[in-house]
Order: C-alpha cells, then structure tokens, then sequence
C-alpha cells in the first residue's frame, strides 16, 4: 500500500523538508509526496512547483483533513509544531514531527497525551543510520565485553558561531531550537540506543560566545542558548558515561566516541555532530591492533544517498513504513520523544542546580 504523504514546511527556497524529507521519500519504496502546505498560498503554489507536488495548501489543517494524504510530516521551527501537531492529530491522520518534538517538556506531554492510541511519530533519525544499527549489533553481540565506560566528544554549529537572517533564532532559547534540544537530544538517543540509557547525571552547561555575528545584517547579536554542554553520569548497565557537546569550532574534531569494554574496544569518528552523518567504526579485541569496521552488507538501503541529509531519514522511513503497515514498533513515537524531553530537562536542572539527577522512566 502506498502511503499518501503532506509535508509542512517544505519551501521552494529550501528547507530541511526539502534537503532531507523530500529526497528520502522519494528514495523509499511505498511513499508518495502528494501534498505540502506553507504559510501562504503563494509560497506553496510555488513550493509545488519547484517540487512537482500535486497538491497546495497554505492551512495544516486543510491539509491534513485532505482524502488524499495519509501521513502529515511536521518540519518547520520548533516553536511551531505544538499547533501544527495538534491540527493534525485533529485529523485523525498518521503524524511524523522533526525532533524536538515540542518547545519544552511540558508541550511535549501536551502532545504525547494527544497522540495516545494514534499513529505519532517523533523524527529520530539517527537510530535507524547504517552504522548505528551496525554499532548497536556489535555492543549486544559482546564485541566490547561488558561494557565499563564511554566517552564521546562532538561538535556542532551554528551555536558558538556566525549565524544568518535564517538561523539567528537557533540562538534564542525560548524558541525551543537549541544546541541542548536539537543536536544534543539526537546525539543523545543514538548514544542510548547503542550503549544504554543514562540511569543518574550530573550536567555543566554554559554561554561562551554570548554575542555572535549575524553575517547577513553585520550586527551582533546576543544568545541565550548555551553553546557548551557537559554531561557525566552512570548508565543503566552500570557504566560510567561522558558527553561533551561543544559549539561551532572549525578547529575541532566533528565527533569521537570511544567504548570502552571488558573484552574489547570501541572508537567512532564522525563528520558531524550526529550519529546520522557518515562515522567509521573501528575496534579490536583483547591484544589485537585497533582496525577498521566497515558496515556489512545488509545495514544500508539508500547507499546511493550517503553524504546527504536524507540518508538516515530514508532509513527512518523504512521502518515507519513497517509501522504503518502493521509489521514493526521499531519507529519512535510521541511517548519515545517525551522521554527525551524529560531527559533534557534533567540536564538542564543538573546544570542549574549543581546536583545530581536520577532518571525516572528510561
């Protein structure tokens, strides 16, 4: 059966829907791009264009409510989505929203309670990447041993950097689109799918760019998102974990994640700041010599798309297409999303407050 998809927020003058969303739909078998609604109706007759998408909206609502679209896609600003969500599940349609899910954790359990016993799905792309899965594998397989500790330095823009007309919002912290929600809480649900949730943690975060240049107007401007995140704790396994998030640096290495076991050794390198852009993997065991690990055959679906935001988004796809048809849990849902959400406000309390957070619910 094909599924009917609308997406939200996909700009003819681009956008994440259209860098990602829309190629990795177009890659998937059993998906058709059918519908997109915008702001207004120009820029959506216009976005139709661009795209080849037959129908036009400039109303989620008119959208979602359409006979001809199975599954409404949510991906604009995070300030947006909790009225957008809630039109659609309105609907009584099938929803995908891009991670974060909401502005906040209380919004979060706004929409998680809305979406009970409906089809909700949050966009954690990162567990279903090639190599995540591949990872996941060799951790559960006993490649490591029992594992002892992790850690894992990244690197991420545009918080700690020059910004545009376009990402200067990312700056403001109550829009909800921060370096800690964002990149930070995919990096996060990776990291747990592979090793293991965080049962306690401790967290130091902090603004050290506090004025960053807007290289559009030539003015600088102020950030109240933290560009620098610290967390240590301990994991469900027993492990003792650390992360550090660091803001833009053209100096430093994208991602290092190195996991540590009792058999053997884990080292990841990555080119961003996510576990969904391209890593290599290497290991050893015991005395051996730390070597490559390439992806076997089997792990990816969409080679063709490597190196492109919408990789791991059509693999996300494929098992949301499981889902739909009846066939897999596997795609994270609203409920999924607000755990997450509850994980980060832990952090944010931890950081706040200096005193160590337990985890309720992982």
């Amino acid at each position: 059966m094909t599924v009917r998809v609308g997406v939200v927020g996909l700009s003819a003058t681009g956008s994440w829907a259209s860098y990602a969303h829309l190629p990795a739909l177009r890659a998937v078998e059993g998906f058709e791009v059918r519908a997109l609604a915008t702001s207004s109706p120009e820029s959506a007759q216009a976005a139709a264009e661009a795209y080849g998408v037959p129908l036009a909206f400039s109303s989620v609502e008119d959208l979602a409510r359409c006979d001809e679209v199975d599954l409404v896609v949510v991906a604009v600003k995070v300030p947006h989505h909790r009225e957008l969500v809630l039109e659609a599940l309105s609907a009584e349609k099938p929803v995908l929203c891009e991670w974060p899910l909401a502005n906040g954790v209380a919004e979060a359990a706004e929409l998680a309670s809305a979406a009970e016993g409906k089809h909700a799905y949050v966009g954690f792309q990162g567990t279903a990447a090639p190599a995540v899965r591949y990872l996941q594998d060799l951790i559960a397989d006993g490649f490591v041993g029992e594992l002892v500790s992790t850690s894992l330095i990244a690197t991420a823009g545009p918080w700690g950097g020059p910004v545009g007309n376009r990402t200067e919002y990312l700056l403001d912290k109550s829009n909800g689109a921060t370096l800690l929600s964002i990149v930070f809480g995919h990096l996060v649900d990776s990291f747990s799918y592979i090793v293991g949730d965080l049962a306690d943690l401790n967290a130091t975060t902090g603004i050290r760019r506090p004025t960053v240049l807007n290289t559009d107007s030539g003015e600088f401007v102020t950030a109240t998102a933290e560009d620098e995140i610290v967390v240590t704790g301990t994991l469900t396994n027993g492990a003792i974990a650390s992360l550090h998030l660091r803001g833009m640096n053209d100096h430093s290495s994208k991602l290092i994640w190195e996991i540590n076991g009792t058999e053997g050794h884990l080292r990841i390198d990555g080119t961003g700041g996510t576990l969904a852009n391209p890593v290599t993997i290497r290991g050893a065991r015991g005395d051996d010599v730390l070597s490559e690990l390439p992806v076997p055959d089997g792990y990816d679906h969409h080679a063709d798309l490597v190196g492109s935001p919408a990789h791991a988004v059509a693999h996300a796809y494929d098992r949301l297409r499981l889902d739909l048809n009846g066939g897999s849990k596997q795609a994270p849902d609203f409920a999924h999303g607000l755990l997450r959400h509850r994980l980060l406000d832990a952090i944010e309390r931890a950081a706040e407050t200096g005193s160590r957070q337990c985890i309720q619910g992982q």
